[in-house]
């Protein structure tokens, strides 16, 4: 897609209300307590909102500046820190572990090299035998458990022989900063990364202070659940470099776009590609593959080649896509064991795609007057949009998680109707939409290809009656 960092910010910051519509729609719709968001193009912040409750049990709002548990987004952190210490000459890529860990000598992992622990091809056990710090059952490993784990359980499998997760060896990572700056891990990170980018909100591990400003973690809704219990936040001590850090997705988006191209004030170009290029090839069980490079995933999404990293945490589960060429950043963070982040990501990176895709054709009218016919209308079968984005007017469906992926074109055909365009396809495609106005000029409501629909709120007034109407039509037959 043929496009500059200018022309998709002032086509994203256009798009932002109905982005965040969606968002919306889909937090209520999946039951989320809260989605904090943002979209970052070229330096440029086009999107910040934050949705729902930050605690379910006290009902507080979430904010854009409520600090979520990022978890292992922390793997890129701490492997840009790395490459800057090999940026420096301070350390190499193919420096064994043991090198820096000195406790490892003589185990299985000391000559696993720091490349291998940062693509994750050390074949180093995930967490250990038993990990259930992962669901509050202990404190997670200190230093000395760290090592213990490591030199009695850590080789699963042998170097370069699988892509094998391992918030082991990120934590290995973590130590190995600390021996070759002489610092702590948190305060290496914080000079080095979050510094010089002036994020006030990212740290890399809990702080207590900051404790009345994070958003609460929620428990996921299983076998058909109604009520989520909240989730006390807790110390990742040794394993901070694998899964410690807490943000906001303004403060991610801000971070990403300083892994963008052109943007040299963490990394030079070079490193970046380095980073960006795939280290591992994921295959498991005949689904198409996946890639892994250095601290970052990959994955091919259309004409996009994105990068990024997700996170889960204890109540929380978070997601930032970075496109380093177009310069554009996309985050969600949400706050509930099973919040659907990384859907929701790709479903705005979509839905951005769709506004920079507006087909070239007849003049379109001026946005003021397009505009008067979007909205949200739902009937007995759910809820359709009819979207200004691109200039244009498009109809979606916002209960599809990647909604653009079936949209319709829309022309004006007059000042009640709208034509959908013409395509194969199950919907009503080739028919009409047509508009009753209220008195104050809004749309009361559209018949979309024959079958009527309304604003949300004038269905919910109106769906038990319609639902009786029926029963009665029905009986008297």
């Amino acid at each position: 897609m043929s496009t500059t960092p200018d022309r998709t910010a002032e086509v994203a910051a256009a798009a932002a209300g109905h982005l965040e519509s969606w968002l919306e729609h889909q937090r209520r719709r999946l039951r989320v307590p809260g989605v904090q968001a943002a979209v970052r193009v070229g330096g440029e912040l086009v999107l910040d909102t934050a949705l729902g409750a930050a605690d379910l049990d006290s009902g507080a709002p979430l904010t854009p500046g409520h600090l979520f548990r990022i978890a292992s987004h922390s793997k890129t952190f701490t492997a840009t820190a790395v490459l800057q210490l090999v940026e420096a000459g301070r350390m190499r890529l193919d420096d064994p572990i043991g090198q820096w860990v000195p406790a490892l000598e003589g185990s299985a992992l000391a000559a696993v090299t720091v490349r291998e622990l940062l693509g994750h091809q050390g074949g180093v056990v995930r967490d250990g035998r038993d990990n259930d710090h992962w669901q509050l059952g202990r404190p997670f490993p200190d230093a000395d458990l760290l090592l213990r784990i490591a030199v009695e359980e850590g080789a699963v499998f042998g170097r370069n022989e699988h892509f094998k997760y391992s918030n082991i060896g990120y934590s290995l990572l973590g130590s190995a900063i600390e021996a070759v700056t002489g610092t702590s891990y948190a305060e290496h990170v914080q000079r080095a990364v979050i510094d010089p980018l002036g994020l006030a909100d990212t740290g890399p591990e809990w702080d207590p202070a900051r404790a009345g400003e994070h958003a609460t973690g929620h428990t996921g809704l299983l076998d058909g659940e109604d009520s989520r219990l909240t989730i006390p936040a807790v110390d990742t001590r040794a394993m901070a470099a694998a899964t410690g850090f807490w943000s906001t997705a303004r403060d991610l988006t801000a971070f990403g776009a300083a892994l963008t191209t052109g943007d040299t004030r963490l990394l030079r170009e070079d490193t970046k590609r380095l980073m960006r290029r795939p280290e591992s090839e994921i295959r498991a069980h005949g689904a198409p593959p996946r890639h892994y490079g250095l601290g970052l995933d990959l994955r091919t999404v259309g004409e996009r080649r994105l990068v990024g990293h997700s996170g889960g945490f204890p109540g929380h589960i978070t997601r930032t896509w970075i496109d380093p060429e177009a310069q554009v950043v996309v985050t969600v963070l949400t706050n509930a064991v099973d919040g659907p982040a990384d859907v929701l990501a790709r479903g705005l990176f979509g839905l951005l795609d769709l506004a920079l895709a507006a087909p070239a054709g007849e003049p379109q009218p001026p946005a003021a007057e397009l505009d008067r016919y979007t909205g949200r209308f739902v009937n007995l079968w759910g809820a359709t949009d009819v979207a200004l984005l691109g200039g244009r007017l498009v109809l979606l469906h916002p209960s599809a998680p990647e909604p653009a992926e079936e949209h319709l074109e829309l022309t004006v055909e007059g000042p009640d109707t709208l034509r959908q365009e013409a395509v194969a396809g199950f919907g009503a495609a080739g028919e009409t939409v047509e508009y009753t106005w209220a008195e104050d000029g809004t749309a009361a409501a559209v018949r979309l290809g024959g079958i009527s629909a309304w604003p949300a709120e004038v269905f919910r007034a109106q769906r038990a009656a319609q639902v009786r109407a029926g029963h009665a039509g029905g009986a008297g037959r």
